[in-house]
């Protein structure tokens, strides 16, 4: 593990940074957070700005970048015992856990001042003040995993957050339908993420891992899971239901998120993980982007 050959030049040992913390997972709670500003736009005086736009984009990419950072950190020793996860970058010698600290800092920092940012172009205190509570809720998730099976929950609660903070720095206020967009996207997120639990079940159980998957075995979480989803669907439903922005472009979607959902579902078997891959990515990347680009057309043509 610690024979990896480490990258010498700054862009090397970026390249593996954002490699090792998937930076391309950030489309999945991206497209919520979009759709959730334009909303809150759509119903704010003054409507959205630019600053607004690549503040949100900002906060997004530093949120999430410091709490993989954490992550990483959290978990490097469990990640070393896990046949898996033994060749991600620190426990695989080719970043050091220095590394991660500095730029989990660095993103902070910048999240922090991302937040400043509304209360200085839109008088928005709120984000700031929230900043820090945003950012131990999403940092601390690695840590759950160690004393409740409910960690899968904490983590869609933490991407769930993503469409909430949006509301709240374009319009200071929090609203029902954005605590059910929350919820959905909770939800959505913890049902795949007990999914991609299952290929660890083995090494879970060896560390005495608390997660759904070493609780239940593989074939009870996928029950778990899919229960988990099904109640996503109904989320989904009613903010169709409860948004009079949402029309025909939304409804197409949520047609789509159903049987992507049941597909994903699909993929994944008791004695069958080789899709796993599939239906964690791929699949979970088009439903956030159908949702978040169709709401969003609809949303601007109400």
């Amino acid at each position: 593990m610690g024979s990896a050959i480490a990258p010498v030049t700054t862009p090397g040992r970026l390249a593996v940074f954002a490699a090792d913390i998937r930076i391309s997972h950030t489309v999945f709670a991206m497209p919520w957070a979009l759709l959730s500003m334009v909303l809150a736009a759509h119903r704010t005086p003054g409507g959205l700005s630019l600053a607004t736009v690549l503040l949100i984009l900002l906060c997004m990419v530093t949120a999430r970048t410091a709490a993989m950072s954490a992550n990483r950190i959290l978990d490097a020793k469990l990640d070393a015992k896990n046949p898996r996860t033994a060749g991600r970058a620190i426990p695989g010698g080719r970043l050091s856990a220095r590394f991660f600290a500095a730029a989990w800092a660095i993103c902070s920092v910048g999240f922090i001042l991302a937040c400043l940012g509304f209360w200085l172009i839109r008088h928005n205190p709120w984000p700031v003040i929230l900043s820090p509570l945003v950012l131990a809720f999403i940092c601390s998730y690695p840590l759950l995993k160690r004393f409740t099976r409910l960690c899968h929950y904490w983590l869609g609660a933490a991407l769930g957050l993503a469409p909430l903070c949006a509301w709240v720095a374009v319009r200071g206020d929090i609203s029902f339908v954005q605590l059910l967009m929350g919820c959905t996207v909770l939800l959505w997120t913890a049902g795949f993420d007990i999914i991609y639990a299952c290929q660890d079940f083995t090494s879970d159980r060896e560390m005495g891992l608390f997660s759904v998957p070493a609780a239940l075995g593989i074939g009870g979480a996928l029950w778990v899971s899919r229960a988990t989803h099904a109640l996503c669907a109904v989320c989904l439903v009613a903010l169709g239901l409860l948004v009079p922005e949402f029309a025909l472009l939304y409804w197409i979607a949520v047609a789509a998120a159903m049987v992507l959902l049941i597909t994903e579902q699909s993929l994944v078997r008791e004695n069958d993980l080789s899709k796993l891959g599939h239906a964690f990515f791929t699949v979970n990347g088009i439903i956030s982007v159908l949702i978040g680009l169709l709401g969003i057309a609809d949303v601007i043509r109400h």
